[in-house]
């Protein structure tokens, strides 16, 4: 077996006559990445880690981990002619900072005793505000510039119709509510208070039973923030972002990962070497893994599903509307979410999404994929795996298909579920993009929604697999990788407080009691950091 990366001397790693130098300091040579566009090539010699992909998961990593080790010679690569326009461009997500707040999936169900469990919903708040520190640590030490151009604070509120849901709500907030993350948070049954929150939603509606929870959030540009993390990177010395140029395989041998690249404008190949592989290529990453001929990679298979989207531009309607909100997962869509009406703020303009609506695909790209993607995954050891997800997850496919034989009178009823005075004329469908969600062997079939982080046996090469909620969980994702991949990073004092620098409550179990202090300390400074807090 071959060792793990971590235990690999320091001396693995090239360590350039400049090794002291700070993370943060630029070569005036090295090009900048332009935000509007994301366009940038550069291809260094010897990196000692590649990341294939450019989207928030592996900006994030590599931005972490050059500031970790500033000697780290790293290069990524990206085969779309931009950067950060599969699933973390703004239109292909969407755009929420997930956090427990407003989505009723992470506390989907109740004890027999009445009372709602909401271990899920903690988990995934701890892992936002992971995400908020760094976000906030990258402003503050100028990484990235003008938060206020990615993220911004957006009431999150649960919406329900219903006596069964109103008293599903109420018996969630009673626990939520508890815990110090969840103190803010407010309940109502009271249809003028919802309308003063929410507007849209209520104007039209039918009496009826109705509640609604609001607490803190964000709105997110995941695709904005990954390519500015991208600039800083591109202006590093010894670090590399080439767009436009494909991964075509990856061979271990050597003791390295040997990576053959394919310019897709020009056809020119380049061979590259590694000694850690990051792949963050979205619906990419699988038939890439498949070239490794890994074990663990064997039987690993794929569920591409599409998405749409309902988006508003009139600015009237777009004005009487400021939140998140989100409603109650139906039965017929599992492990999918909810609908949710989004205030979104795209391309410099103000508007509504309502969504998303699932799709079939056998596409694993929204812009480079092609409908061969799916057949061409099948492997004969992934096979009887695939087979199995129509047979063990027939309400999914159900679901699928219903939602593909929806006209656009079927999705504006569904609209005006959350918004009754919805026109037809006012609202307009838009592609999203497309998660490829894991399928496992060893789970005879099942499929993985959420975020799948899988890593090789000897640590040398870790992947994201899946989706949601991969862009608001990815400072945490990357923690986990450099704690499991690259341990050497934070065996030292000083290596610790760099991590700290970036995410001071990083080894800090923040749901427990007696760091509600310190949560409260911390959020408000990544708050101030982003900008996120009133009056700023």
């Amino acid at each position: 077996m071959n060792p793990r990366i971590a235990d690999l001397p320091d001396a693995t790693f090239r360590e350039p006559a400049d090794a002291n130098a700070h993370a943060g300091t630029a070569s005036s040579t090295q090009p900048a990445v332009a935000e509007s566009s994301g366009v940038v090539t550069r291809i260094i010699d010897a990196p000692d880690v590649v990341l294939v992909g450019s989207g928030i998961m592996s900006s994030t990593v590599a931005v972490m981990l050059k500031r970790l080790d500033p000697r780290l010679r790293i290069q990524m690569v990206e085969v779309a002619p931009e950067l950060a326009r599969e699933a973390s461009d703004g239109w292909n997500n969407a755009g929420t900072g997930h956090a427990g707040v407003c989505e009723m999936s992470y506390t989907p169900t109740r004890d027999p005793d009445g009372h709602v469990p909401i271990a899920s919903a903690l988990r995934i708040f701890e892992q936002f505000e992971h995400s908020k520190q760094f976000w906030g640590a990258m402003a503050a030490t100028g990484v990235v510039d003008d938060p206020t151009g990615f993220i911004h604070a957006v009431p999150h509120l649960c919406f329900v119709k219903g006596a069964d849901d109103v008293d599903f709500l109420q018996a969630r907030h009673a626990a939520m509510k508890e815990h110090h993350f969840f103190r803010g948070m407010q309940l109502t049954t009271d249809a003028t208070v919802i309308q003063d929150w929410a507007p849209l939603v209520m104007e039209g509606r039918e009496p009826g039973p109705v509640a609604a929870t609001v607490g803190d959030g964000t709105e997110v540009n995941y695709g904005l923030l990954a390519r500015r993390l991208c600039g800083w990177l591109a202006l590093q010395e010894h670090c590399g972002v080439a767009t436009g140029w494909k991964v075509t395989r990856l061979h271990r041998g050597d003791g390295q990962w040997q990576l053959g690249l394919r310019c897709v404008a020009t056809g020119e190949v380049r061979e590259q070497r590694a000694r850690f592989v990051f792949v963050g290529a979205g619906g990419g990453s699988l038939p890439l893994l498949q070239t490794t001929g890994l074990a663990e990679v064997a039987g690993l298979g794929g569920f591409p599903i599409g998405g749409q989207w309902l988006v508003c531009d009139e600015p009237a309607i777009c004005a009487q509307h400021e939140a998140k909100v989100y409603g109650a997962t139906p039965p017929s869509s599992p492990s999918l979410g909810s609908g949710h009406l989004d205030v979104r703020r795209l391309n410099g303009q103000r508007q509504l999404l309502f969504g998303p609506f699932a799709s079939w695909t056998t596409r694993f790209l929204k812009h480079s994929g092609q409908w061969s993607d799916l057949p061409r995954s099948i492997r004969l050891n992934n096979l009887t795996s695939l087979l199995r997800t129509g047979v063990r997850n027939w309400s999914l496919v159900r679901y699928l298909v219903t939602q593909g034989l929806q006209n656009m009178d079927d999705r504006m009823q569904a609209l005006r579920e959350y918004y009754p005075n919805a026109r037809s004329e006012h609202w307009r469908l838009v592609q999203a993009g497309i998660r490829v969600q894991a399928i496992k062997k060893a789970d005879r079939g099942a499929v993985y929604f959420g975020t799948e982080v899988f890593s090789s046996v000897d640590r040398s090469l870790a992947a994201l697999l899946g989706a949601s909620p991969g862009a608001s969980v990815s400072v945490n994702i990357a923690i986990e990788i450099v704690q499991t991949c690259l341990p050497h990073l934070l065996a030292s004092a000083e290596g610790r407080e760099r991590m700290r620098q970036m995410i001071p409550t990083f080894d800090i179990d923040l749901r427990q009691p007696g760091n509600a202090a310190l949560f409260e300390k911390n959020t408000r400074e990544a708050a101030e950091r982003l900008q996120l807090l009133p009056n700023q």
